[in-house]
């Protein structure tokens, strides 16, 4: 069983690891598809940026291509104390403030509506208690379409693929959780067709939590690439195009309404950018 330093270690070049996979497949479709020249570009952060304190940073990576209008990977390893107001809400931060938290955040807007919007984070978190949490989810222009239908059930067949070999049962709740998140209560409807969710993972078995952790990030990358591939060259026109600018307002209301985790890297001091890195470049109500 690894120390506490170990994990963290651990975590960390996996989250760097898994940015340099996604990153460098987003651009190989870049090349693929569009016959496009364009990269990531990256920029480092610091919770303290005059650098007097060390309390951690990350990197934001945008692509601005022709294939995606923006995909955005960012990771981050900050550390630091949790204000009074924001420990009653987390776990184990009650009586002690302190906290070291470590992750990947990956949201992509494709230019083509008729290629789905999607999202995935994964993280650990330690406080006076240490977990998992994290998840992917898909959110297509139209809702109701076969096509749409049929994208979302490869996303989900691969996602419990990847669930149930970690913990038979553990798809259904996931999933469930994920409906119930990515809810915009003011709308009365879903954000997209769903996904997983899932938090405070701690099954006392941290090298199996932690696997499961890192195959909920390939099994994303690898499906959505998959997705790409039947959606790249699909026409599409003007209504088209509407119809996903409207979708994306709803993702703009979740994200700054509901989504923790803009709340988590508000609430602790986190860099603006990158916390509001989801938004996409357009959208309209």
């Amino acid at each position: 069983m690894e120390n506490l330093a170990e994990k963290k270690k651990k975590t960390e070049i996996w989250f760097r690891s898994l940015r340099e996979q996604i990153c460098k497949s987003l651009e190989e479709a870049e090349r693929k598809f569009e016959n496009s020249s364009k990269n990531f570009k990256r920029k480092k952060w610091y919770r303290d940026p005059s650098r007097k304190q060390n309390l951690g940073g990350g990197e934001i990576s945008i692509l601005k291509g022709k294939l995606f209008e923006k995909a955005g990977v960012n990771i981050s390893t900050v550390h630091g104390k949790f204000s009074k107001q924001f420990c009653k809400e987390i776990p184990g931060a009650d009586k002690n403030p302190n906290f070291w938290a470590s992750g990947i955040s990956v949201v992509i807007h494709p230019l083509s509506p008729l290629m789905p919007a999607v999202h995935m984070n994964t993280r650990f978190i330690v406080t006076q208690k240490q977990w998992f949490g994290g998840g992917a989810d898909i959110t297509p222009t139209y809702k109701n379409t076969k096509q749409s239908k049929d994208l979302a059930k490869i996303f989900h067949k691969n996602l419990k693929k990847t669930c149930d070999s970690y913990k038979k049962g553990c798809y259904k709740k996931f999933k469930k959780w994920c409906d119930e998140y990515f809810y915009l209560p003011h709308r009365n409807e879903s954000r997209g067709l769903g996904g997983i969710f899932y938090d405070y993972l701690n099954t006392k078995e941290w090298d199996k939590d932690f696997v499961f952790t890192k195959n909920v990030g390939l099994t994303f990358i690898q499906t959505y690439l998959e997705i790409i591939e039947l959606t790249a060259k699909n026409d599409w026109n003007e209504n088209d195009k509407a119809k996903q600018l409207f979708r994306r307002s709803r993702y703009v209301e979740f994200n700054l309404l509901h989504d923790r985790g803009t709340k988590f890297g508000l609430m602790t001091n986190g860099n603006t950018e990158a916390i509001l890195m989801s938004l996409p470049p357009l959208a309209s109500w």
